[in-house]
């Protein structure tokens, strides 16, 4: 089904209900929009990271950094 939305002359589009919803987007949400060189345009909501996360593990990830490892996997 197709949304209609204008742009304002701030480059600002409205975001449909519609697509909010299947989206599940919410004020502060983040869209990326890829183009495709056939004209299509593709507009996801991006998850955000969990940082609390991405800190906890960061510490476990040393032991995968030696000269062994390197050697191990230099040609994937």
């Amino acid at each position: 089904m197709s949304q209609l939305a204008k742009i304002s002359s701030k480059g600002q589009v409205t975001v449909p209900v519609d697509v909010r919803r299947k989206l599940h987007l919410t004020t502060g949400d983040t869209l990326a929009w890829e183009t495709e060189p056939d004209g299509r345009i593709w507009v996801r909501r991006l998850v955000p990271l969990d940082i609390d996360y991405l800190a906890a593990v960061n510490g476990t990830l040393s032991e995968w950094n030696s000269a062994e490892d390197d050697e191990a996997y230099r040609d994937l």
